[in-house]
């Protein structure tokens, strides 16, 4: 990683799962890890140099990055609460260069990360981030990497620290560039039927290959 941009990261991992009968989604299993686990050790992989999760408290599994937990006030205030939540924990004073955000829901979370950072040092300055985009070509703004001022800036906007809001309206102002990336690579686990399919997919993987693209 040398050479590259410092990198933070924020994984989201405080929903209320309705779909899946209220399930603590991020301990789901997929591939004999949590979602969770596969989210932070993304994080870790493109080389994150500090790690905040948005949610409930948990053990993860050999995780060999500073994490910080919190929760956004009041809980379950939606995605863009949590992010102003885990931007307010932490110091702007010295901050990373560049924040990763990730859904703690996402099967193939390390490779939506590899995608996301592979050209972070070439982005042009006026460029605030880049997020992936699903198969139909619709932003996930869950699986993005923005710059950590410029996030800053559009967090400290919102009102009621971002309670209810849609993520589009904290990257509103922001010019994000859209990544369009293998299918797999943005599905995220909403639904028992999404989980059977995400658990199908390893299952059939190789081994030694199990986040390749297909």
């Amino acid at each position: 990683m040398s050479g590259r941009p410092r990198l933070g990261a924020i994984v989201l991992a405080g929903g209320r799962a309705t779909r899946l009968d209220g399930a603590d989604k991020p301990l789901l299993d997929v591939g004999g890890r949590s979602l969770l686990d596969r989210a932070a050790d993304a994080a870790a992989t493109v080389g994150a140099v500090a790690l905040t999760i948005v949610g409930p408290e948990s053990a993860l599994s050999g995780v060999e990055i500073p994490t910080r937990w919190v929760r956004e006030e009041p809980p379950f205030g939606g995605p863009a609460a949590a992010i102003v939540a885990a931007l307010a924990a932490t110091s702007a004073a010295g901050a990373p260069e560049w924040t990763l955000v990730l859904a703690g829901d996402l099967p193939h979370a390390e490779e939506a990360a590899r995608l996301l950072v592979a050209d972070l040092d070439l982005f042009p300055a006026d460029t605030d981030g880049v997020c992936l985009a699903d198969a139909s070509g619709r932003p996930q703004w869950l699986t993005g990497v923005y710059r950590t001022r410029a996030l800053r800036e559009a967090a400290s906007a919102l009102p009621e620290r971002g309670r209810d809001a849609a993520v589009r309206a904290l990257l509103d102002d922001l010019a994000v560039a859209v990544l369009r990336a293998p299918a797999h690579v943005t599905d995220d686990v909403d639904t028992w039927e999404d989980l059977q399919r995400a658990r199908r997919r390893f299952a059939s993987a190789p081994s030694t290959a199990e986040e390749a693209p297909r």
